[in-house]
C-alpha cells in the first residue's frame, strides 16, 4: 500500500469520477486506474462501485477513505514537522472565506504570506461561514474568515475577533430616508428586502435584529452574493442591510443609512484550535501583524 495509491482512492471519492480524479491528480485515468484495482487485489475488496453511468463508494470503501485522509494528513503533517526543525513553513494552505469580508485586505495578506513563505502553497474557496467552519471542523480547512452576528462565536474551532461594525440600510439612490442621517429597524420593516439565503449565518444577522424589535419583514429576494442583493436595490426592486465596506468597494449606485438598532456583524479569524498546523499558525501571525 503507497500513499500515491490513497491519494488516487481519496480524489475519486471526492469526485466520483476516474476521468476528474486522473486530471486532478495529472495522471492518465489508465495509470490511476491500474493502481487502485493494484489497491484493491492487496486488500481483497472493491473500494468502488462502477457502472457505465456513475462511480460510487462500496461499503468497503467508506470505511477505508476515512481512514486514507487520516494517513495522508499524517504523512503531510510529518513531512511538515520536519522541515518546521529547521524554521521552514511547506505545504499547503487551505483558506476559505466570505464573499463580504472588510476586516483585512485579504490578496494583500496573501501576497505577504507567500513572500514570507515561498514554499507555501495557498488554496482559496470562497463559501458562507456555517460551511466554512463545517469544513474547518472536518479537516477540509485550515483557517477561515467568518462574519457572524453579535453574540455569536465560531463553534468548535479556534478563533479571534477582527472587526465589529454596524450594517447599514441599502436603498435605490435617491430614496427619500437617505436623506437622513439615521433611521429605525420599523422605518424599513414594511419594504421589500432581498438578502442571503433562510438559515445562513448572513441573514441570521438581519433577521436576529428584525425579531429583538418585534418586527416582521417581506424577503422576496434570496441570493448568496453580495454582488446580486446589491444589483437588485439599484434596479429598485428591494433594499438589503450589509456592511459598509462591501457597499463602498462594490461601485453600485445606491444610497445607504445607519440603522439605530440595527443588525451588527463581528468578523472572526477560526482555525483547527485541537492541532493547528504550521502553515495556519504563520497565516495566523501574519493576519496579527497587520490588524
Amino acid at each position: 500500500m503507497e500513499l500515491q495509491q490513497l491519494r488516487y482512492v481519496v480524489e475519486v471519492a471526492d469526485s466520483l469520477s476516474f476521468t476528474r480524479a486522473a486530471e486532478r491528480c495529472f495522471v492518465t485515468q489508465s495509470a490511476l486506474s491500474h493502481q487502485i484495482a493494484s489497491l484493491e487485489r492487496e486488500l481483497g475488496r472493491r473500494l468502488f462501485v462502477r457502472s457505465s453511468r456513475q462511480v460510487r463508494l462500496s461499503e468497503a470503501g467508506e470505511a477505508f477513505v476515512g481512514h486514507a485522509r487520516a494517513a495522508l494528513r499524517a504523512a503531510e503533517q510529518a513531512k511538515e514537522d520536519a522541515a518546521a526543525v529547521d524554521g521552514v513553513v511547506e505545504g499547503t494552505l487551505r483558506i476559505g472565506v466570505i464573499p463580504t469580508v472588510t476586516a483585512i485586505d485579504v490578496p494583500a495578506v496573501l501576497v505577504a504570506y507567500c513572500a514570507a513563505h515561498p514554499d507555501v502553497r495557498v488554496e482559496l474557496q470562497v463559501g458562507n461561514s456555517d460551511a466554512l467552519m463545517r469544513m474547518l471542523r472536518h479537516d477540509e480547512l485550515d483557517v477561515a474568515l467568518l462574519g457572524l452576528r453579535d453574540g455569536v462565536d465560531p463553534a468548535g474551532v479556534g478563533f479571534r475577533v477582527l472587526a465589529r461594525e454596524s450594517l447599514v440600510a441599502v436603498l435605490p439612490r435617491g430614496h427619500v430616508l437617505a436623506r437622513r442621517s439615521s433611521i429605525e429597524l420599523e422605518d424599513i420593516a414594511g419594504m421589500t428586502f432581498a438578502d442571503f439565503p433562510m438559515a445562513t449565518s448572513g441573514r441570521a444577522q438581519s433577521d436576529a435584529a428584525f425579531a429583538a424589535a418585534g418586527l416582521t419583514r417581506d424577503v422576496a429576494f434570496e441570493a448568496d452574493s453580495a454582488s446580486l442583493l446589491l444589483g437588485l436595490v439599484e434596479s429598485g426592486l428591494a433594499v438589503t442591510l450589509l456592511a459598509p465596506g462591501v457597499v463602498e468597494r462594490s461601485g453600485f449606485e445606491v444610497d445607504t443609512s445607519h440603522v439605530r438598532g440595527g443588525p451588527v456583524r463581528v468578523e472572526h479569524l477560526a482555525w483547527d484550535a485541537a492541532a493547528p498546523r504550521n502553515v495556519a499558525r504563520a497565516f495566523i501571525a501574519v493576519v496579527e501583524a497587520v490588524t
